[in-house]
């Protein structure tokens, strides 16, 4: 089979196709959080201990983290339409497999099947955005998609907590199915090849140096902040999957037709915004992992509670994203990141001040003003470095930016769960030297209040950072009438 473009322009409609793609990532994001308050239950259920059942989350995120590098090849390899049906289907049939299993293994290979379709949604979401919608249209297309990466892992500890107390835990598999199925139905009927294909030959090596080098990192960093940093399971994965990876990184600059294509970094604009959007990201994500662990471990809130108390800030950067992605489109995303960033910045630093009293208004009203700071910030700066790329390179652009936001959501979370819990026990050592009587509950409080100093630092780097940011000249007339040219299958 060959893929051609047609010579005369297609009429289609953008609406369907954003909201098939939007629905799609959204199910395939919120699957990331909404076993977190099913864990528990899920132990019982099967007799198994928490490092077992953490295998649940761990196997998720490193499918996810393989699929993601590789969504560049499949991308340009496999027609738009197929490519999402066939990922929707995996992702449907896993959600299938964890409803019905009757052991851990085959949930866990549920969560393995769904992780392998929803890995390449937000990469290929983003490249048919790019592809359908001009420059000049493409903050307010991008930022839609900041509503699913928002509000998805932010419901989904809310919606977990909800549906384990009132039914069992397989109920979080059936209520995302139907949706699944849906997806399916309507992408069979309204999804069109959109992508232009080049079919690139399949390197196995690379493929699995991929597989092994982020997989590696991932694996590592998301153990480092519950084993420490000491531990072979951390250390040896960071040490393989960072040489295997610097393999992987040669074997692409020395093949014309890459995996995933390294030279999107000689962009300077990509590069800068790359920087920037790991630097948000650790930030977001970390403070996303911290306040739970406060609330529930130090305060007594139920899973449920952190979850709402993680809702209006996931409402605000969901309903703003659209909104600012489209004063991007007028203005750029130089100041939309400056205003942003110290937003944010000043937004984290109270939750520097956290005590045995602090109450849930100011927790949820706080956590709020930081992610409308971030929703100024997150999808001008992503889609500024994308819109630099050509479109060739786009595929890559997109799959190098989702799989770099993993890691450093990662690195983030690992880094400051280690301050959060070294500076506990310095705090805890220190009082006993000095006599007086340890408060173990005081001692974790001043733990995550350092680690929200630094992640207030994280917020100014990037502040600082977002100043370097300049707005390309618009394109013009070229830019306006560009034309989007569907491609047919024969």
């Amino acid at each position: 089979m060959t893929d051609t473009a047609s010579h005369t322009e297609q009429n289609f409609k953008r609406a369907p196709i954003v909201m098939i793609m939007l629905i799609g990532a959204f199910v395939g994001l919120l699957n990331e959080t909404l076993l977190t308050t099913a864990l528990p239950h899920i132990m019982a259920a099967f007799n198994i201990t928490e490092n077992t059942v953490q295998w649940l989350t761990t196997a998720y995120l490193l499918t996810n983290g393989i699929m993601i590098p590789i969504s560049a090849f499949l991308i340009v390899k496999f027609s738009t339409r197929r490519l999402f049906i066939t990922s929707m289907v995996l992702f449907t049939l896993g959600t299938l497999i964890a409803a019905l299993s009757q052991s851990f293994e085959v949930l866990l290979l549920g969560r393995i099947v769904q992780a392998a379709g929803s890995g390449v949604m937000m990469p290929l979401m983003m490249n048919v955005f790019l592809t359908i919608f001009p420059e000049e249209k493409r903050g307010a297309a991008m930022g839609l998609s900041g509503i699913v990466i928002a509000f998805a892992p932010a419901i989904g500890p809310s919606l977990s907590g909800w549906l384990v107390e009132n039914y069992a835990w397989r109920s979080l598999f059936y209520v995302v199915l139907p949706i699944a199925i849906i997806v399916v139905i309507l992408a069979i009927v309204y999804m069109k090849n959109v992508i232009p294909l080049t079919r690139p030959k399949i390197d196995i090596l690379s493929i699995l140096l991929s597989s092994v080098g982020f997989g590696g990192l991932l694996y590592g960093f998301s153990n480092a902040g519950n084993k420490g940093w000491g531990s072979p399971y951390v250390y040896i994965s960071l040490i393989v999957g960072g040489i295997v990876l610097m393999f992987f990184i040669w074997r692409q600059l020395a093949m014309k037709q890459p995996l995933l294509e390294f030279k999107v970094f000689k962009i300077g604009v990509f590069s800068l915004t790359i920087c920037l959007g790991m630097v948000v990201m650790m930030s977001l994500i970390g403070a996303e992992t911290i306040l739970p662990i406060y609330m529930q471990n130090m305060r007594n809130f139920t899973a449920f509670d952190s979850g709402l108390m993680l809702l209006p800030g996931a409402i605000v950067m969901g309903i703003m994203s659209p909104v600012t992605g489209m004063v991007f489109d007028k203005i750029g995303a130089r100041w939309l990141a400056v205003i942003g960033l110290a937003i944010v910045a000043l937004g984290t630093l109270p939750f520097a001040f956290l005590d045995q009293s602090t109450s849930f208004a100011f927790l949820s009203v706080m956590y709020a003003i930081r992610m409308f700071g971030l929703s100024m910030a997150m999808m001008p700066i992503f889609t500024a470095g994308l819109n630099q790329l050509p479109q060739s390179m786009h595929p890559h652009g997109t799959a190098m930016l989702n799989t770099l936001q993993q890691v450093a959501g990662s690195i983030g979370t690992a880094v400051l769960f280690t301050i959060m819990s070294n500076v506990s026990k310095h705090q805890l050592s220190d009082a006993k030297a000095s006599g007086a009587i340890p408060n173990p509950i005081e001692a974790s409080i001043h733990g995550v209040n350092i680690s929200f100093i630094v992640v207030t630092c994280l917020a100014v780097v990037a502040l600082v950072m977002a100043f370097f940011l300049k707005n390309p000249k618009k394109q013009g007339k070229d830019s306006k009438e560009q034309k989007v040219v569907p491609v047919t299958e024969n």
